[in-house]
């Protein structure tokens, strides 16, 4: 599995969530199990199914999660700097044809949430952004295609 760089506050969710299915999630599911096997013949017990099927979903989430937790290498945020886009920078972008201001905060993949304004540093947009300064203007290549962005402010 590669490295994921990550903030120590996205490493905490990860181990947190990590911790819930391993406190609460789990005990919950064998629990379902226990009383479906309680109920008799296995082989036409639909609830049976049903709660294995869930173990088996939740282990993998916990497996695909603990190799994430185990590949992290924390970003040190002190070092993170505003003179150019980096990660860990929020970005204010002009999209100069409509004149629309959108804020984005540059983060792992893993942290990644367009609900709260946090995009990959592996998508587009960002790729496009790395590296620029305050007043520059730049073409990024979208799956819808070019779209041409002001950078107006990085900040931390």
């Amino acid at each position: 599995m590669a490295v994921s760089y990550m903030t120590k506050d996205g490493y905490d969710k990860i181990l947190a969530e990590i911790n819930y299915l391993e406190t609460v999630k789990r005990p919950e599911i064998s629990a379902q199990i226990a009383e479906a096997r309680d109920k008799g013949d296995l082989s036409e017990n639909a609830e049976y199914d049903a709660a294995k099927e869930a173990q088996g979903i939740m282990e993998a989430k916990l497996a695909q999660l603990k190799g994430l937790i185990s590949n992290a290498r924390l970003i040190d945020e002190s070092r993170v700097k505003t003179d150019e886009v980096q990660i860990l920078n929020k970005v204010k972008i002009k999209n100069t044809k409509n004149n629309a201001v959108m804020t984005y905060t540059l983060v792992s993949d893993s942290e990644a949430n367009l609900k709260e304004g946090k995009i990959s540093v592996s998508t587009p947009i960002a790729q496009g952004l790395m590296g620029k300064k305050v007043g520059d203007v730049v073409e990024i290549r979208v799956p819808s295609g070019l779209m041409t962005f002001e950078i107006m402010d990085i900040s931390i």
